[in-house]
């Protein structure tokens, strides 16, 4: 089993900075991909960023440029940096694992980003 436990969303003004952060526990080995998801109110999940355990990363065209996904082995977390952001990237920003032995997600932590 996979433990994931978001920290770091909170209220920021627009054109500010957040860093989230996903903490892990459990067994991810081999051939996985970590990723963070949001979900904004009355709309579906959708993708912001993720990395392959050979460190390849991918980001939702809305957030190229402006976030950066990344992880730190040894303290077993995963970051999303987020900065210049925007009133369109309030959600609930969810962390997902996903390899051989199934999807894991995290419980979510707010952003609120106002203008």
């Amino acid at each position: 089993q996979v433990q994931l436990v978001e920290s770091g969303g909170g209220l920021v003004q627009s054109g500010g900075s957040l860093r989230l952060s996903c903490a892990t526990s459990g067994s991810i080995r081999g051939i996985y991909t970590m990723g963070w998801y949001r979900q904004a109110p009355g709309k579906q999940r959708e993708l912001v960023a993720t990395i392959t355990s050979i460190s390849t990363t991918n980001y939702a065209d809305s957030v190229k440029g402006r976030f950066t996904i990344s992880r730190d082995n040894a303290k077993n977390t995963m970051y999303l940096q987020m900065n210049s952001l925007k009133p369109e990237d309030t959600a609930i920003y969810y962390c997902n694992v996903r390899q051989l032995t199934g999807n894991y997600w995290g419980e979510g932590t707010l952003v609120t980003v106002s203008s």
